[in-house]
């Protein structure tokens, strides 16, 4: 149960409404129970009073009134405790989903680069929704039925002392033994239903992903078997929870039944010190009715299991922690003033992996790069060249050295602070499920459509233009664009972030000619008295930077002038030539 621990505390902020919905059902269950056990004794009194001289005393009204109120309460009762319980669950959802979020947030890359996206999708959906069984299914029931067994014993107490006692006893020991029972049947199931669930989601958003690629080989049909057989299992699973019910049910009304009958016999000789009356049935209607306290809870023991499975899932990411820590606020102020910063890389080594003998994707590096310079970095793939600009941007924190931005340590910057230093135009480009103006406003969102139009242009998107504009809708993942066309959005947010430090990732890479000769003039324009690292592998425009840095398996082995390193014939000279 300690898996619930963090959620439970979420309840604090919605102590009134989850009260009130309690109380609401407590009301609910009195009105229900009251009405049996009135209209039993009403029934019986009246017929007791037809054949006897008390027919001309007998107070009809009374006892009618209390019928219909108690009907009219029960009525509004149950709408009342289910809008207020469940709007108190939905707002608790919310928060805790919201939770959940800034908690998985900075735990990526790291944390969670071993989880897919489909699972991730399945904790933050179907998991957090599990978590409303804790309040409605087993919180709540709970307290409604010990309160009303101890009303309705004291109440039945108040005729027949052993009476009362008996049933409450009975009542309470249901209560006790029903949920360890349930539990226990529904635990491996549950568990099993989770994660069958969480399977399901990942292998059809695997289908949806990647049809093409798997239509292409053929893979198709086998992978839409695994999406038939993780159906099929989660089918399985809410058969063997529905069979649960029904037993629970029938087991319930079974007990209910011995209950009366022993209720019925403990009763024939009359209620307390008189002998047969009325009041027989009060109490036999009142054991009838007590099966409304334990009906909540007959099964809902069995969702348990379910519900811890989903809370451990949450608990893998709530409960770890981030690679990266940002501290609140920067300890010295640093002039974002878009005229560049220098940059310091002082004996830096990274690794991806923590294992002692894994290949270091930096090795051992010292770099320092000038204010408003642009320096262009080289190397084959995997020499570590992308991997500079994410220890610059602290999508992962060095193992070793030290990075240093106008003389102040990486780690001492505000997250807030840090994004307002750097822009990056990177190799992949994410276009969310929104329109053009969306996708461009996440640089800056205080522009203006005239601004948003002009950078489009300048980046050779005015095409996009022509139909709805900023309006158009791109799509998920912007399927409606070419790659190209993604690459150039990706530019034309750097250029509106218009931070002092700009990182280019191969920033041309999948573009034409013709259009890369127009991104770099762009970009030569835009980058004036900004300090600029240019990762490419593509000898473009490298005369006009003022240092190359050659890299190779993480190390710096050549940095220099264009001119300059062309007459080493060293490493880049070799570069050049073969190109």
């Amino acid at each position: 149960m300690r898996e619930l621990l963090p959620y439970l505390k979420l309840y604090k902020k919605h102590w009134f409404g989850l009260s009130l919905g309690m109380i609401l059902g407590f009301l609910t269950l009195f009105a229900s129970i009251g009405l049996l056990t009135l209209s039993g004794w009403f029934l019986s009194a009246a017929a007791v009073a037809g054949l006897t001289i008390a027919r001309e005393t007998f107070n009809y009204m009374l006892p009618g009134g209390g019928v219909r109120g108690l009907a009219m309460g029960r009525t509004a009762g149950r709408w009342g405790e289910r809008v207020v319980s469940h709007n108190a669950t939905f707002k608790l959802l919310t928060d805790l989903r919201v939770y959940f979020y800034e908690k998985l947030t900075p735990l990526i890359p790291g944390r969670v680069g071993v989880l897919r996206d489909a699972d991730l999708l399945n904790r933050l959906v179907a998991d957090v929704s599990a978590m409303d069984h804790v309040y409605l299914r087993l919180i709540s029931p709970v307290i409604l039925s010990v309160l009303g067994i101890t009303c309705l014993s004291a109440f039945l107490m108040w005729f027949d002392y052993d009476i009362g006692l008996t049933l409450g006893a009975i009542l309470m020991a249901l209560v006790i033994i029903w949920p360890v029972l349930f539990y226990k049947l529904g635990k491996g199931n549950g568990q099993r239903l989770t994660q069958n669930r969480a399977d399901l989601r990942i292998y059809a958003l695997d289908w949806i992903e990647g049809h093409s690629e798997l239509l292409l080989f053929g893979a198709e049909k086998r992978y839409r078997q695994k999406i038939d057989q993780a159906q099929m299992a989660l089918m399985t699973n809410q058969a063997i929870n529905a069979h649960i019910t029904g037993l629970a049910n029938a087991l319930l009304l079974l007990a209910n039944g011995f209950t009366l009958i022993l209720i019925l016999w403990l009763s024939a000789d009359g209620i307390g010190a008189s002998g047969p009356s009325p009041l027989i049935a009060l109490v036999v209607f009142a054991a009838l009715a007590s099966v409304e306290l334990l009906m909540p809870i007959a099964g809902a023991f069995q969702y348990l299991g379910q519900t811890l499975a989903s809370a451990r899932r949450l608990n893998e990411v709530i409960g770890a922690e981030a690679d990266v820590q940002f501290p609140a606020h920067t300890h010295s102020p640093v002039f974002a003033n878009n005229q560049g910063c220098d940059i310091q890389f002082q004996e830096v080594s990274f690794a991806y992996s923590a294992d002692n003998n894994a290949p270091l994707a930096v090795d051992n590096m010292t770099l320092n790069i000038a204010r408003r310079s642009k320096v262009a970095i080289l190397g084959k793939t995997g020499s570590g060249k992308s991997t500079l600009l994410q220890l610059l941007t602290r999508y992962w924190d060095v193992q070793q050295g030290q990075i240093s931005i106008a003389g102040q340590p990486l780690n001492t910057f505000c997250e807030t602070e840090l994004r307002q230093l750097i822009s990056v135009v990177s190799q992949r480009v994410d276009i969310l499920n929104g329109t053009l103006r969306d996708n461009l406003l996440i640089a800056k969102p205080n522009a203006d459509d005239s601004e948003l139009a002009a950078t489009l242009v300048n980046v050779g998107l005015g095409e996009l233009m022509n139909e709805q504009g900023l309006n158009q809708w791109l799509g998920d993942g912007g399927r409606q664009l070419s790659g190209g066309e993604k690459r150039r959005i990706g530019i034309a947010r750097g250029v509106l972030h218009n931070a002092p430090i700009l990182l280019l990732d191969e920033p041309t890479e999948g573009l034409d000619r013709s259009t890369e000769s127009q991104i770099m003039a762009l970009l030569e324009q835009h980058y004036q008295n900004k300090t600029v690292i240019f990762v490419t592998h593509r000898l473009v425009g490298l005369a006009h930077m003022d240092n190359i840095v050659v890299l190779e398996q993480g190390k710096l082995v050549e940095q220099g002038q264009h001119s300059a390193l062309l007459k080493q014939q060293g490493r880049y000279y070799q570069l050049h030539q073969s190109l």
